[in-house]
């Protein structure tokens, strides 16, 4: 494994030289981050040069990296991570980029580059609110149009901003404010003598 990553590390930097921003290695896979206005250039290539070759796109995703494992975060707020796959080599890859502008996350989009980020795309859009720039189709696809917000976003409430139902004497789904009330749920502490074998 490791003389697989050290060929991949070696192709890595060779084709992307100083575009990459930054190189992990861990779980067994590499990991590069490359800055957002080179994004669209470096998917390209990862795609075409032949001792990459990453023919597909497995999966792409946001992340609101506020309050990243419970800390503040000093950085830009979201990113958008692609999971690539290179038949040929078979190899793998991680591919992070960030999102310069918090108040307005925007990034080129990789749909003409690799088909598969079409509803991958969509789904960032509708979940964190990233917008991908090119996209051919760019609208909800797991909410409704109606729906307001982004609900994988930090500070989304956890109760939402309305909710629906479906209105007998309207014959249709309406939509009203939220009539959840919130609580603080604290969870059952079971407290027994000798519990897990401790003295």
């Amino acid at each position: 494994m490791t003389q697989t990553l050290d060929r991949l590390q070696a192709a890595l930097e060779s084709v992307l030289g100083e575009d990459i921003l930054a190189l992990k290695r861990e779980r067994g896979e590499i990991g590069i981050t490359v800055a957002a206005d080179r994004y669209l250039d470096v998917a390209q290539r990862l795609r075409d040069r032949g001792v990459l070759q990453f023919e597909q796109l497995v999966d792409l995703c946001g992340v609101d990296f506020s309050d990243y494992k419970n800390q503040p975060w000093d950085g830009p707020r979201y990113a958008v991570v692609s999971h690539l796959l290179s038949l040929t080599h078979n190899w793998r890859l991680r591919l992070k980029v960030f999102a310069p502008d918090d108040d307005m996350p925007l990034l080129p989009s990789l749909n003409e580059v690799w088909a598969s980020a079409n509803w991958f795309e969509r789904e960032a859009f509708d979940m964190y609110g990233i917008i991908f720039d090119g996209h051919l189709d760019l609208r909800r696809i797991l909410t409704d149009y109606g729906f307001i917000g982004h609900p994988m976003r930090k500070d989304f409430p956890v109760s939402g901003h309305v909710e629906m139902r479906y209105d007998a004497q309207a014959q249709r789904v309406i939509y009203q404010p939220v009539t959840i009330e919130p609580r603080e749920i604290t969870p059952r502490v079971v407290r027994e003598d000798n519990y897990g074998g401790l003295h």
